[in-house]
């Protein structure tokens, strides 16, 4: 049974969501609830969550601040935005973080639940697309620690396009060419390799999305170069990011 976390401050969307969803139609149970990003973020670390549903807008530490915080940790989990706000903007900016969907409040009835049958059906077809991206095949259990971090900072910064193997070094506070000689030794592809395949791989998870077009998707895997983002994903999938898109529409 997947394991949901619900973060909402406002009490009576909080208690809507853990309470009008039939959540055991999916197989899925909530084993907790936050009213900020904090405590969100505390119980994500404790529970370990497959599927989070969290406001953008809240107390302490907002619902963006937390999904960025969840992927340097290597959380890896569902994450699905509420937001109030109409402005693509904040939406986009999740979706460049690692959310996996978004919904503006207030929301209709059915459309979490479409939203969970869309991570369920994602779920189901993860291992078909990891076997055509070797790379993530990669877990940073066994792993040593700069491996393993630097595999969480791109799970939270992939989206910007200026990340480089020197500002993932920085970070992790070690020069450039002792990360590609470690992460290449210990993992056996190289680090640009890996990124570009985490790229990808969550391009395809964005293209089942048909609220967003194909140039919106590359820019938020971090390709400012869409003909660049388009000969990458063919090289990687064997397909155009808009056959793809186009593919998935019709299952």
């Amino acid at each position: 049974m997947l394991k949901v976390l619900v973060v909402e401050d406002e009490l009576y969307v909080r208690k809507g969501i853990v309470l009008t969803v039939d959540w055991a139609k999916y197989d899925c149970s909530v084993i907790g609830e936050a009213t900020n990003g904090e405590e969100g973020l505390a119980l994500a670390l404790d529970k370990r969550p497959d599927i989070i549903v969290t406001d953008i807008k809240m107390p302490k530490m907002d619902g963006l601040e937390m999904l960025v915080a969840l992927r340097e940790k290597g959380l890896d989990c569902a994450v699905i935005i509420l937001t109030a706000y109409s402005d693509f903007t904040y939406a986009q900016k999740a979706l460049r973080y690692g959310a996996t969907d978004y919904l503006l409040k207030p929301f209709h009835d059915g459309e979490l639940e479409r939203v969970i049958e869309g991570i369920l059906a994602r779920k189901s077809d993860t291992a078909k697309t990891v076997s055509v991206l070797p790379a993530l095949q990669l877990k940073t259990g066994g792993k040593g620690k700069y491996v393993s971090e630097a595999i969480a900072y791109i799970a939270a910064h992939y989206g910007d396009p200026d990340l480089t193997i020197g500002t993932i070094a920085d970070s992790l506070c070690i020069s450039e060419g002792h990360l590609s000689h470690v992460f290449k030794r210990e993992t056996g592809c190289t680090l640009i390799e890996y990124l570009s395949q985490y790229r990808i791989h969550m391009a395809t998870r964005l293209l089942k999305d048909c609220r967003l077009k194909v140039n919106e998707v590359a820019r938020s895997v971090g390709y400012r170069d869409f003909a660049y983002f388009s000969a990458t994903f063919r090289k990687l999938m064997g397909t155009t990011p808009s056959d793809y898109s186009a593919g998935r529409d019709g299952e």
